[in-house]
């Protein structure tokens, strides 16, 4: 059915340390209309990182609603959301996000996925590139990693934090790293607090199938 937007509120931590985020929604669930559980993970792991965020300069790509990114903005990160410049109605989405969450100045850019666009060519220096559940759809895997290893390139000392729902046995991306010369490590979720059934207000069906990963440029010597 098509839905109509509406916030959903979501709360990070406890006692004094606590931030509550506001994320439009709309109930169709569309790909970047709605925010999925491993939104919600991968925004716990930055909160759980909150120390280390300010001033860091963040990417997030597919941001969709821009859970992440508007908690990384939040955090003191100098953030910029991006999902396909043939997205508008993403974009915008990204964009109320971020009004709602009294950020109207983060930048919401049209990026897409192996497409060398001068969005792209012209990004400033980054640390950190947020992906959640990009991992999604097979066709898109290669276009994907083309696009984190150009910018881990430019970038050297960057990392890739990514969440993704394991959809398939077959799902696999090993091949592709080792083709761009990628690493991942591998990050449990109990580890930074995101193992529970309902995580900042959102219910994770299925969240044993959520893993996490930092992806990273292999030194010269393979590692």
């Amino acid at each position: 059915m098509a839905g109509r937007d509406g916030p959903r509120r979501f709360r990070f931590g406890e006692g004094p340390a606590v931030l509550a985020l506001r994320i439009p929604e709309v109930a169709d669930a569309q790909y970047g209309l709605y925010v999925w559980p491993c939104a919600v993970v991968l925004a716990q792991f930055l909160w759980a990182h909150r120390e280390d965020l300010p001033g860091k300069r963040v990417l997030e790509v597919g941001a969709g609603a821009g859970l992440p990114g508007v908690l990384a903005a939040r955090c003191g990160a100098e953030v910029i959301l991006s999902d396909g410049e043939e997205l508008p109605r993403c974009l915008r989405h990204c964009r109320r996000s971020c009004r709602l969450n009294g950020l109207p100045h983060v930048p919401v850019l049209g990026l897409t996925w192996g497409r060398l666009a001068p969005a792209l060519l012209t990004l400033p220096p980054l640390d950190i590139i947020l992906g959640s559940d990009v991992f999604f759809d097979p066709e898109d895997f290669e276009d994907i990693l083309t696009t984190v290893y150009f910018l881990l390139e430019k970038n050297p000392h960057a990392q890739f934090w990514t969440t993704y729902q394991v959809r398939s046995a077959d799902w696999s991306i090993e091949a592709l790293l080792c083709k761009w010369k990628l690493k991942a490590t591998r990050v449990p979720l109990h580890s930074f607090g995101a193992d529970k059934e309902h995580l900042a207000g959102s219910s994770l069906p299925g969240r044993h199938t959520i893993e996490m990963m930092i992806i990273s440029l292999t030194t010269p010597d393979g590692t």
